[in-house]
């Protein structure tokens, strides 16, 4: 009996964590999901990597890591959660960032959003991500991006 137990909580570990479902099939081409994600500034990069940064944060994300050399950065959203019967589900987003100089005063931004949404109970737990596919969402925070850059130019 004991080892019944044992195994069948041992299944319920292995299973209750999944991620990107087999079942999701992208809406939009890796091409076209370049196009959308990325965009270039007549900027140094480190103007174009400060400003990123600076847009994030003022969107509520908080930095998890940042590198001005590699030209890579990850943000987290502040998690967002609700009480169901007998579980709870947890929502954020995670972006990250790659920066780099095409040539010099031109610098390419290329911006990933992914939504999470967690659902954990007793005795199992459900994470599943979803990209991000909503030109919206990127043209948004572009159109920030280049603000804050101007800013930045205009100040110095």
């Amino acid at each position: 009996m004991k080892r019944t137990i044992l195994l069948l909580t041992a299944a319920l570990l292995l299973t209750g964590c999944v991620t990107n479902p087999p079942n999701y099939v992208p809406t939009k081409t890796s091409l076209e999901l370049q196009a959308i994600q990325s965009r270039e500034f007549e900027t140094p990069k480190r103007i174009a990597f400060a400003s990123t940064m600076s847009v994030f944060q003022d969107f509520g994300y908080s930095i998890s890591a940042s590198d001005l050399d590699t030209g890579y950065i990850s943000a987290k959203s502040p998690t967002q959660s609700k009480k169901g019967i007998g579980r709870y589900i947890m929502n954020d987003t995670k972006v990250t960032a790659f920066i780099e100089e095409m040539r010099p005063g031109i610098t390419k931004v290329r911006i990933n959003f992914i939504h999470t949404e967690e659902w954990k109970g007793l005795e199992s737990s459900l994470i599943q991500d979803s990209p991000i596919e909503d030109p919206a969402v990127y043209n948004n925070a572009f159109i920030k991006i280049q603000e804050a850059i101007f800013i930045r130019t205009g100040t110095n």
